[in-house]
């Protein structure tokens, strides 16, 4: 018998047959999640005809099933009614529940004495928030990511929160004169480089996080670093973030650094993907690596809305779902043991773009 399949809540099942007066013995109970393995709850060997009640059985599963093996007399048995009582459980909220907030392209060379200049203005929308960490999908910093630089904008601004910040390098973090991501690294220090590369994971509730330098995307050793990475993952929900979005509506999306990297997250199961570098924002509907509509898919958000000038949307890319350009802001990004959402908050504080609810692969 399939009771239905529990959907938001839990039967705990008492089984109720009416047996035909012939059945005698051999009447095991039994419940199963696919029709097809039984777990054994019960055994009738001395049946009497009448209703039988088996309750405070325990077993979850969503068939249930009677089955008669052996007659009583020569000419058969019937089961004419069987019914399935059950007390519907509301399900536990998700346990585990946190709130990031992200943003990419971030501290152009001003600052709040200037009416026009940006990122004070996302700083404070993302310090009010308060979620439980920040993190940033590259070029934190403009034109060239000077150490000086770093000091002078980014760290009056974004630096408020720096030791809550899980950041990843961008391409004008590669421009320092100094040498490439120095500035960045002398900034950051071992915030950016925990694991002692520019690129890292850390968990958070059931969510693995993977914070990857699409400037390095074709070095062998951080692919290597990747596939080990998620090999060695135990959590239910992946989420991956870096610079250079492989899908964007704008002038600098659809890199194909990207798309190895997107084999092997979407092998993984991975859930979430997080870009900057084009200056706008824009959530995809999962897909897969070649661009193709799926329930399976990787979700990708571009959000290089953090500070530095406007990019226009130029093209729109299949599975793009909602765009927005001119409008500062920061990704809210509310996640739970089980899946996820967000929504793009401007920085007059209004929500300009909500997400549906997500369920980790």
């Amino acid at each position: 018998m399939d009771p239905g399949r529990p959907r938001r809540h839990r039967r705990r099942h008492q089984s109720r047959p009416h047996l035909g007066s012939r059945v005698r013995e051999g009447v095991p109970r039994g419940v199963s999640a696919d029709g097809t393995t039984w777990t054994r709850l019960a055994a009738e060997t001395a049946g009497n005809g009448g209703a039988d009640d088996w309750t405070s059985l325990s077993g979850k599963g969503r068939y249930v099933r009677v089955y008669a093996t052996a007659r009583g007399t020569s000419y058969g048995y019937s089961l004419y009614d069987f019914a399935v009582y059950g007390t519907l459980r509301g399900t536990t909220p998700p346990t585990g529940a946190f709130t990031v907030v992200a943003a990419g392209d971030i501290a152009a060379q001003c600052t709040a004495s200037d009416s026009g200049c940006a990122h004070p203005k996302t700083a404070a929308l993302a310090q009010k928030i308060n979620p439980r960490f920040y993190l940033t999908m590259g070029d934190n910093q403009y034109d060239d990511a000077r150490i000086a630089d770093f000091r002078a904008y980014y760290d009056k601004t974004w630096g408020a929160f720096k030791a809550k910040t899980h950041p990843v390098p961008g391409n004008h973090e590669t421009y320092d004169p100094a040498g490439t991501l120095s500035g960045y690294q002398e900034y950051f220090g071992a915030i950016a480089y925990p694991q002692g590369k520019s690129y890292y994971s850390y968990d958070e509730g059931n969510w693995h996080f993977i914070a990857l330098d699409s400037n390095s995307f074709d070095q062998k050793a951080q692919i290597d670093w990747l596939k080990s990475d998620l090999a060695r993952n135990g959590k239910g929900c992946i989420a991956a973030y870096w610079h250079h979005p492989l899908y964007s509506s704008g002038g600098h999306g659809n890199d194909p650094v990207s798309k190895p990297v997107w084999k092997i997250l979407y092998d993984a199961k991975a859930d979430l993907v997080l870009n900057g570098h084009d200056h706008h924002y824009e959530r995809f509907a999962p897909q897969n690596p070649d661009g193709k509509a799926t329930a399976d898919g990787i979700v990708e958000i571009v959000g290089g809305m953090g500070g530095a000038e406007p990019y226009p949307i130029e093209q729109v890319q299949p599975n793009s779902q909602k765009r927005i350009s001119g409008q500062y802001g920061v990704l809210k990004l509310d996640f739970n043991d089980a899946g996820y959402t967000w929504s793009y908050v401007g920085t007059d504080g209004q929500i300009k773009d909500s997400a549906p609810n997500y369920t980790c692969h």
